[in-house]
């Protein structure tokens, strides 16, 4: 599903350096990412879904090099293959619950809000236990029912690959059993790859494999 060679990126002006010589995620894998803060978690996840494109080396997802695709392609490959559930949740204000669940529909090309979509989005929303707030904006949320929105927002297109930034971080225990069982049900059942960064020790049993990202090479800086 994803492949990585001789990956290098560093932000402009910063003293921050990734180095991943390689790294490989098998189709329908549950992989969890762990490391301390600053060692490029997030950057790792932003450059998969091509959000950040390497200095160097290459990105694939499948067949497709995504580290050589242009602006558009990247966008167009996020909207209809990937899911991501961002570490901030990227909510879009002005939008309620609901719309934002389906928003992927309305960036991604022939994909039109039909009532299968609507009621794909009530069936998530229910099953994480938003069914009743679809109405409500951000603002009008606690953050735990944001990051709830976020994860819906991410499986709505029922993508082929999930990558979670602290999918689970904003969550009581119950919760997060609960919405870690959802979104490796939802997964196994498209046969879709999951990428989650996580720094909850006690979950990483539950996953395939774990890849401690204190072992790539990088220089300290600011990243996540």
């Amino acid at each position: 599903m994803i492949t990585i060679k001789d990956l290098c990126f560093a932000y402009p002006g910063g003293d921050f350096q990734l180095e991943i010589p390689t790294l490989s995620l098998e189709a329908g894998e549950k992989v969890a990412v762990v490391g301390p803060s600053g060692t490029g978690k997030t950057t790792l996840l932003n450059l998969i879904a091509g959000i950040t494109v390497p200095a160097s080396g290459s990105v694939f997802m499948g067949d497709q090099l995504v580290s050589a695709m242009t602006d558009p392609e990247r966008r167009a490959l996020r909207a209809s293959r990937i899911g991501f559930v961002f570490q901030d949740f990227a909510l879009l204000d002005y939008l309620s619950a609901r719309e934002n669940i389906l928003f992927p529909y309305r960036i991604a090309a022939g994909a039109r809000i039909d009532a299968q979509a609507r009621a794909r989005a009530q069936e998530l929303a229910a099953s994480c236990g938003l069914a009743g707030k679809l109405d409500r904006h951000p603002n009008a949320l606690s953050q735990g029912e944001q990051q709830r929105v976020a994860l819906c927002r991410a499986l709505i297109m029922q993508p082929q690959l999930v990558l979670a930034d602290e999918a689970t971080g904003n969550l009581d225990p119950a919760n997060k059993t609960a919405i870690l069982d959802l979104l490796f049900a939802r997964t196994a059942e498209q046969g879709a790859t999951l990428l989650a960064v996580t720094h909850d020790h006690e979950l990483l049993p539950r996953f395939d494999r774990v890849i401690d990202f204190s072992a790539f090479r990088r220089t300290e800086g600011p990243a996540a």
